[in-house]
C-alpha cells in the first residue's frame, strides 16, 4: 500500500510540474506579445487632422438587436445636421456590412478579416450595440467584437460624458480602453481542474497616454480637476503604477489639481455632494471605467441616455453604451427603444471631426426634448412614443433652433 501511495503522490507531483511548465510557457508568450505591443505604441505618434482631409468617411456599423433600429434614427440626425457636407461630398456615410452576430458566428470570427479591412478604410465609425455571446446562448463562444475593434484600431480612450444639471454634475470620464483585465480576457490559463488564472495588464505607455488625453481635455475645456479612480490599496502594482503615470503626466499641467478615489467608494457614493466635491474629469483603468460609467449613466437617467466615444491617434469610434436589448426584440418592442444614446454619440462624432457647432445645436435640442418640454417621451410601455416618433420631434426642434 505504501508503494502505491508513493506512486500516486509522484504521479500527482509530475502532473503538477507539467501543468506549471505549460502555464509558464503560455505566460511567456503573452509577455512577449506585450513587449511587441509596447513597441507599436511607441511608434504610434501620427494623429489625424480632420481639417486637412479632403473627404471624411464615416463608417456605419448598425449592430445587432435594437442596433439597426436606433441607428436609423441617428443617421436621420446626421443627415440633417451635416446635409451641406454630405451633399458636397466632404463627408460620406458608408454602411459596413458583415458585423451581425449571424455573420460573425458563421465565420467563427468576432471581427471578420474582410470586414476589418473595410473598416480601416474609414476615418471614424458610428456603431450600434453588438452581441457578445454568453454561456447558454445559441452562438459560438466568440470574444467581444467591441474589444477587438478598440485594440485593432488602437482606440485607447473611452470618453463618456455624464450631465445631471439638477445635481450640479458635469463629468467627463476617460476610461483606458485596451489594457487592464480585458486585454487578455480570453487568454487566461486553466492550469488544471483546480486552478484558473486570469490577468491584469498595465503598461506605462498605455497609462500615460490615457492620462494625457484626460489632462488635455481638462485644459482645453477650462477644467481644474482630474480625479484618478483605482483600487490601489489592494492591487498595488498595476493600479499603483497607473496612479504614478497620472501624476507624472500631471506635472505638465500644474494648473490642474489631481485627487484620488477608490473604485468601490466611487461607485457607492458618487451622488454624495461631499464625496463628489471638485470632481470634473475622471480617469480610470479599463474594468473600473466600464463599471463606474455604467453606474453614472444610470444616475443620469439610464444607459439609454448615455453615449461613448473611443478615441485613438488615427481612428475614432462612437457608440451607445447599452446592449442589444434582447427582451425588447423578443417581445416585439424593438421600435420603442430609446435612440438618445446613439444620437448623442452622433453628436460626439460631429464635434470630433470638426463640427462642434452642429453638436451644440443637437445638445440644445436634446435638452429641450428630454428635459424642459418633453412633448414626446420614449418608453417601452404601450403608451410610449417610438424611436422614430421621438426623432421626428427632435428634428422639428433642431429645425426651430436653426432659424
Amino acid at each position: 500500500m505504501n508503494i502505491e501511495k508513493e506512486t500516486t503522490v509522484q504521479d500527482k507531483n509530475a502532473e503538477r510540474e507539467n501543468a506549471i511548465r505549460a502555464a509558464e510557457e503560455t505566460f511567456g508568450e503573452l509577455i512577449r506579445s506585450e513587449f511587441e505591443r509596447i513597441e507599436r505604441m511607441k511608434a504610434d505618434q501620427e494623429i489625424t487632422d480632420f481639417n486637412k482631409l479632403d473627404k471624411i468617411v464615416v463608417g456605419v456599423l448598425p449592430g445587432d438587436g435594437i442596433g439597426p433600429i436606433i441607428m436609423k434614427q441617428a443617421l436621420r440626425v446626421l443627415n440633417d445636421l451635416l446635409a451641406p457636407e454630405i451633399e458636397s461630398g466632404r463627408i460620406e456615410l458608408r454602411t459596413i456590412e458583415g458585423m451581425t452576430i449571424e455573420n460573425r458566428a458563421a465565420k467563427l470570427q468576432s471581427l471578420p478579416d474582410d470586414v476589418f479591412e473595410e473598416i480601416k478604410k474609414c476615418n471614424v465609425l458610428i456603431k450600434g450595440p453588438m452581441v457578445t455571446p454568453r454561456a447558454g446562448e445559441p452562438w459560438p463562444n466568440l470574444v467581444s467584437a467591441n474589444s477587438l475593434l478598440r485594440r485593432g484600431l488602437e482606440l485607447f480612450a473611452a470618453v463618456r460624458p455624464i450631465r445631471i444639471p439638477e445635481k450640479g454634475i458635469d463629468w467627463t470620464f476617460f476610461r483606458e480602453n485596451i489594457e487592464g483585465e480585458y486585454i487578455w480576457g480570453n487568454k487566461g490559463i486553466q492550469v488544471n481542474d483546480d486552478l484558473a488564472v486570469d490577468f491584469k495588464v498595465q503598461t506605462s505607455q498605455g497609462s500615460e497616454r490615457i492620462a494625457r488625453a484626460a489632462f488635455e481635455f481638462a485644459r482645453k475645456n477650462g477644467k481644474k480637476n482630474v480625479t484618478v479612480v483605482t483600487k490601489a490599496n489592494i492591487v498595488k502594482l498595476a493600479d499603483g503604477n497607473f496612479i504614478k503615470a497620472v501624476r507624472k503626466v500631471g506635472e505638465e499641467y500644474p494648473e490642474i489639481e489631481i485627487q484620488e478615489r477608490l473604485v468601490d467608494a466611487m461607485a457607492a457614493k458618487m451622488m454624495d455632494p461631499e464625496f463628489g466635491k471638485g470632481i470634473e474629469v475622471i480617469v480610470l483603468p479599463n474594468l473600473y471605467g466600464d463599471i463606474v460609467t455604467d453606474v453614472a449613466a444610470e444616475h443620469q437617467g439610464g444607459l439609454g441616455t448615455a453615449s461613448s466615444s473611443n478615441i485613438g491617434n488615427k481612428y475614432a469610434m462612437f457608440e451607445a453604451i447599452h446592449g442589444t436589448a434582447p427582451f425588447l426584440m423578443s417581445h416585439g418592442r424593438g421600435e420603442y427603444a430609446d435612440p438618445c444614446s446613439l444620437i448623442r454619440a452622433a453628436g460626439m462624432l460631429m464635434a470630433h471631426i470638426g463640427y462642434a457647432d452642429r453638436k451644440a445645436i443637437l445638445d440644445e435640442a436634446l435638452d429641450i426634448c428630454t428635459v424642459s418640454e418633453r412633448k414626446v417621451v420614449v418608453t417601452t410601455d404601450v403608451d410610449g412614443a417610438s424611436a422614430a416618433e421621438f426623432t421626428d420631434y427632435l428634428l422639428e426642434t433642431i429645425d426651430r433652433l436653426k432659424k
